[in-house]
């Protein structure tokens, strides 16, 4: 194999690749990036078995071929050469080793054959549909914050992706819960998405979609199986294994009796919950709205530092109401928020409040109270 390309597309497309590798494999070639020449094209692969990622570049292929080289010390070489430098991949022969040249550097990188290297993207896609790029980012953006990190429930490590019904017509719906915080985001339901099974999309995929969604210029073509997802952004292609568990019937924390409805200017309350929660111990976290006569005082008390209280104007004129939130949850969700202003839906001080822009909003937040 020989292939020349420019070091600055070189570096990107491995920057993309390579965030997929663990740093701490049993398996050696999991540890390395596969260079495939062949065509004018150099394309660059890298998996963790339930994650793949490849990217493909233009590239002046002097004699196709293909090699698997280590990839963090592949990104670091790329990394350290100068802007505007053409580096040259290089093999001859059966000796393992791969060498790079670029001006007066030459590095010699053990290699391991292509032939071990693992293909996570085989397999048949029954479903097939493109959504655009930002559409697809803020479905994801703004449901990312509420996967649960905790491993014993396992079906709730990802976003919930599945089409239905809604107010008439389809829509592509994400949905994430940790199990004290609940997001729901909406879309239309693209054409060819309609009977598309309900797909957990893991943790790790979620976060390099995110990274690579601005590649994807117009639009990103979904494909579907019920074990795999594959999105096609540009240059970039991201497979992965979906998990694999049955994700809990979400509706039925959704409340629908909530009647007591408060508005607040969303920058000036969340200014002021992050005040007052300075207080609060790191555990706990608390902080509680006292809400009467269009009055919201928010209050901290912490037996270990003090005591803080702030108040703010706000719409409500329903009856007074005592309640307590996770300050970092209470942020985290006026974060997603687009609007100016955050309506609160509320019921008593022990049941899920709902969080939105404004009543029918596609986005939809709901949050569960503490003990304060």
């Amino acid at each position: 194999m020989k292939v020349t390309v420019e070091r600055a597309a070189l570096f990107r497309s491995l920057g993309h690749v390579h965030r997929v590798v663990e740093r701490r494999t049993t398996i050696p070639i999991l540890s390395n990036v596969l260079i495939r020449a062949d065509a004018g094209e150099l394309s660059l692969k890298a998996t963790d078995l339930d994650l793949e990622v490849t990217e493909t570049l233009a590239a002046d292929v002097g004699q196709p071929g293909a090699i698997t080289a280590p990839a963090y010390v592949l990104f670091d070489i790329v990394r350290k050469l100068p802007d505007g430098a053409q580096v040259s991949l290089e093999t001859t022969g059966d000796t393992g080793q791969v060498t790079i040249r670029s001006g007066r550097s030459r590095f010699n990188l053990q290699a391991l054959p292509e032939t071990d290297f693992p293909d996570l993207a085989a397999g048949e896609m029954a479903y097939r549909f493109k959504v655009p790029a930002a559409e697809l980012k803020r479905l994801i953006e703004k449901t990312q914050f509420a996967i649960s990190t905790e491993e014993t429930r396992y079906y709730l490590n990802g976003i919930y992706l599945h089409t239905l019904e809604s107010a008439g017509k389809q829509v592509l719906r994400a949905v994430a819960t940790d199990g004290h915080r609940l997001a729901r985001v909406e879309t239309g339901a693209p054409e060819g998405a309609a009977g598309m099974p309900g797909v957990i999309v893991p943790r790790k995929a979620v976060a390099e979609i995110i990274k690579l969604v601005d590649e994807a210029g117009d639009g990103v073509e979904i494909e579907l199986s019920p074990t795999k997802i594959r999105l096609t952004m540009g240059p970039v292609v991201l497979t992965s294994k979906l998990i694999d568990g049955t994700f809990p019937d979400y509706q039925r924390v959704i409340p629908a009796g909530n009647d007591k409805d408060l508005i607040v200017d969303k920058a000036e309350f969340a200014a002021a919950v992050d005040r007052v929660s300075t207080i609060s111990s790191e555990r706990g976290r608390a902080v509680k709205l006292a809400i009467a006569d269009r009055r919201l005082t928010l209050s901290v008390t912490n037996p270990d530092s003090g005591s803080a209280v702030e108040e703010i104007e706000v719409d409500y004129d329903s009856t007074p109401l005592d309640i307590g939130f996770n300050a970092k949850y209470l942020l985290d969700i006026t974060a997603q928020l687009e609007g100016d202003t955050a309506l609160f839906k509320l019921a008593d001080p022990g049941s899920p409040t709902l969080v939105q822009d404004r009543e029918g909003a596609a986005a939809l937040y709901v949050l569960m109270p503490m003990r304060v």
